[in-house]
């Protein structure tokens, strides 16, 4: 069968329209055409739809006035700025130009606004409507929300990283606060340590007052600019009078008040020169160091009328602040105690020395300074059967109150052996001591010099000992000769028992002085033993002159560590009248 001429052409034509007509009504977007003057001449369902007009009736609407009112564009979307559809498109359009946006905004029939994104392009110009544009736009309003609930969640996580940062560092901080309150045991340390990270991340000055018996002490205190406090004592700028208001919320807090906020300090015209007025502070936070029931003192804080006022996050804060400040004073305060504790004891341990016929005696105790270092030293002398004089030195493990005790019985588990077997030597009077400790635990490990002073008949003095594990004895001639008597020395107690210990002898001579000492004196965490031992000798010959008890006491001042108890005893042969 043979097409008809022209027949195939039509059908073709029919088929195009059929199909455009099918996919301009099933497009699932809005899509509308306009004339040159904006209005509407053809649309899908959808964009009714979408507009919200019933069938028919958005063709002859004029898109300018209808579809897109002045000054509704620009307030919709949470103030973003929607593009107007209808006069750039046209412009665009005009010129033969494709065109598209993403932020617009179409007024559906009942005047609510609809959010967009769109499309556009040129129609070609017809007798009696001239050249157009078609319009293809899409809901965006689910797509807005979505985007909008991402920009929430995403504000809302940067929230919390930042308050997650803002924690971490305020813990760290608080961190630092602490170790400079606890990594020293000399509590004013520690506070201008403390004062100097207070400002100015918590105040513009911070001063810290210590309660006394009678009156307060300024014990620390800084400013943000350096060189704003005056120098006083110590640095803690008291130079200048205080505040009459801080002195008296200082004093509250003391007699068991809470925090004080002290506000409106400016100062009248006829207001003494005070330190407030110096730091120009506006307010103050006053907060007690309080630990149960023991209040160490008071904190202040002070602000500028330029910084922010204090709030209550201000004020939890600085009472955390304070709680870690009483809890190194409390450390200290108690430490304190046990050094006077443990160093009564020692001192309560060591012995007077006895009344000695023909030869001189004196001994020397000085404490460490720190809790921690003092307990573990001795000296000793007393007589013997036959009128003997012992002398003993010795330093026990450890610097501690334990250490103490252990120290004080094994140097009466000393005396009770020499006293028993008075016929012994040094070093078989040791053995039997490092044998009882062994067997009863009397203490870890010890060191120790036991020397026996003998006065022979012609009126001489021999001296014999026996060394374990301590520092050798010094023995300085009256012309200010030093030698150190290495002979009999063997290992520490505690180590070997039953093992053999060797005893020396050697004659005193005249005027010569025998030291026993421990090693605090020649030994220091900055100085060898070598080294100690040489400067020991060389100040004990250049104060040799010197009475023996003050000889002592100079030694001790000079070398000591102050870290570690030093403990001597010195023994000193009289000068003999020369027979004619």
């Amino acid at each position: 069968m043979k097409n008809v001429p022209g027949e195939h052409d039509a059908l073709d034509v029919s088929a195009d329209e059929a199909l455009i007509s099918a996919l301009f009504a099933a497009a699932d977007a809005g899509v509308y055409a306009v004339d040159d003057a904006g209005t509407v001449i053809a649309c899908n369902p959808w964009a009714e739809r979408l507009l919200g007009y019933e069938p028919g009736t958005l063709i002859g609407v004029n898109a300018h006035r209808a579809l897109h009112a002045v000054g509704v564009a620009d307030t919709v979307g949470g103030g973003d700025t929607a593009e107007p559809v209808q006069h750039p498109i046209l412009a665009d359009v005009a010129l033969g130009k494709r065109s598209s946006g993403d932020r617009a905004v179409l007024l559906r029939a009942d005047g609510t606004p609809l959010q967009v994104w769109w499309t556009a392009a040129p129609l070609p110009a017809t007798a009696g409507r001239g050249q157009g544009a078609v319009v293809v736009f899409h809901d965006v309003t689910a797509q807005r929300t979505r985007e909008g609930h991402r920009a929430e969640r995403y504000a809302h996580s940067e929230t919390m990283r930042e308050q997650a940062e803002f924690d971490l560092a305020e813990i760290t901080w608080l961190g630092e606060l602490t170790l400079a309150v606890t990594s020293t045991l000399e509590a004013d340390e520690a506070l201008h340590r403390l004062v100097r990270q207070l400002v100015p991340r918590l105040a513009d000055t911070a001063l810290i007052d210590l309660a006394g018996a009678h009156a307060h002490r300024r014990a620390a205190s800084a400013h943000h600019i350096p060189g704003v406090l005056p120098a006083g004592p110590s640095g803690s700028g008291k130079e200048l009078p205080d505040h009459p208001a801080h002195h008296a919320a200082i004093t509250r807090v003391i007699q068991g008040c809470g925090t004080q906020h002290l506000t409106h300090l400016a100062p009248a015209a006829h207001d003494e020169a005070n330190l407030f007025t110096l730091v120009e502070a506006e307010e103050a936070l006053v907060v007690p160091l309080r630990l149960r029931a023991s209040t160490f003192g008071a904190l202040t804080l002070t602000r500028a009328p330029a910084g922010p006022p204090f709030n209550e996050a201000d004020r939890v804060l600085a009472e955390e602040v304070a709680r870690r400040i009483s809890l190194g004073l409390d450390n200290t305060r108690l430490h304190a105690a046990q050094a006077d504790i443990a160093t009564a004891l020692q001192r309560a341990l060591l012995t007077d020395l006895p009344e000695v016929t023909g030869i001189e005696l004196a001994a020397h105790y000085r404490p460490a300074q720190h809790a921690a270092e003092v307990g573990g030293d001795w000296y000793d002398a007393f007589f013997l059967d036959g009128g003997d004089l012992a002398m003993v030195i010795g330093d026990v493990t450890g610097h501690d109150i334990q250490a103490a005790s252990r120290m004080s019985e094994l140097r009466n588990m000393l005396r009770a052996l020499a006293v028993d077997r008075p016929e012994e030597t040094p070093g078989q009077i040791l053995r039997r001591l490092d044998t009882a400790q062994a067997r009863l635990t009397l203490a870890d490990s010890a060191t120790a010099v036991l020397a026996r002073l003998h006065r022979t008949g012609g009126g001489c003095w021999q001296a014999s000992w026996s060394v374990a594990g301590h520092p050798p004895p010094l023995l300085m001639t009256a012309g200010g000769t030093g030698t150190y008597l290495t002979g009999a020395h063997a290992m520490l107690l505690g180590v070997r028992p039953t093992a053999e210990r060797p005893t020396a002898r050697t004659l005193l001579p005249d005027g010569a002085t025998l030291l026993l000492y421990t090693d605090g004196l020649v030994e220091s965490r900055t100085r060898g033993i070598d080294e100690g031992m040489t400067r020991l000798r060389r100040h004990a010959s250049t104060h040799r002159h010197l009475p023996l008890r003050e000889w002592c006491a100079k030694l001790a001042e000079d070398l000591g560590d102050t870290r570690d108890d030093i403990t001597l005893i010195a023994a000193r042969a009289p000068v003999r009248p020369r027979t004619g």
